[in-house]
């Protein structure tokens, strides 16, 4: 079943308040998309298998540790997702990269998926699909079938702010999928946006709006 983990660290609450003011300037929120995605990412990342290797520091031989396998890919959901994974490989600078590009129908509310491209060995690795908003669970969802169709196992969802519809949707349709969300919101409004949420992400992101 999935573990949904809802962030209560002080460092992440105190970020996500000044993201959902509106007076908060585009510069502003993008560097906080990253820095929370960071901090997320520290807690999501706190059960990856470690593997002993012996090292030699400058006065003995002693056993370290380093994360054991093919370590970690981070799939963004273009295009809000992409400044989530910078924070992240801030923390992971040797994490392999994926993008999976969806736009929501804003009739039907529904993601269309318009591009894909990961990494060759992805199948091998611990994914951590990133997207600042799960509302309605439709693009999550939508990506992260497409991972499971092309083999790949080891999924871990990212998010800012959630909903509970999407959360209750995602963790149906993805019992296997753990779950990380700095914020878990209201609901959602008529037209499939959080409350009180933080506004569009993207369009804050890139001061589209």
């Amino acid at each position: 079943m999935s573990k949904v983990n809802i962030m209560d660290h002080p460092l992440i609450q105190h970020k996500i308040g000044i993201m959902r003011r509106k007076t908060t300037t585009t510069k502003v929120f993008r560097d906080l998309v990253s820095e929370v995605a960071m901090l997320i990412c520290y807690e999501a990342t706190r059960e990856l298998p470690l593997a002993d290797i012996e090292v030699e520091t400058p006065l003995a031989k002693t056993i370290a540790h380093e994360i054991a396998g093919k370590k970690l890919c981070i799939v963004p959901i273009l295009r809000a997702g992409l400044h989530m994974a910078d924070g992240i490989l801030n923390l992971i600078p040797n994490a392999k990269v994926g993008h999976i590009g969806l736009y929501r129908n804003e009739e039907t509310l529904e993601p269309v998926e318009y591009f894909c491209k990961l990494p060759v060995d992805a199948d091998k690795r611990e994914i951590f699909v990133v997207d600042p908003m799960l509302a309605t669970g439709g693009s999550a969802n939508a990506a992260i079938t497409l991972l499971k169709n092309k083999g790949i196992s080891k999924i871990h969802f990212l998010c800012l702010i959630a909903a509970p519809e999407g959360v209750k949707r995602l963790t149906e349709l993805h019992p296997d999928v753990d779950i990380y969300i700095g914020s878990l919101d209201e609901k959602l409004n008529e037209y499939g946006y959080i409350l009180p949420g933080l506004g569009d992400a993207g369009d804050r992101i890139y001061g589209t709006k």
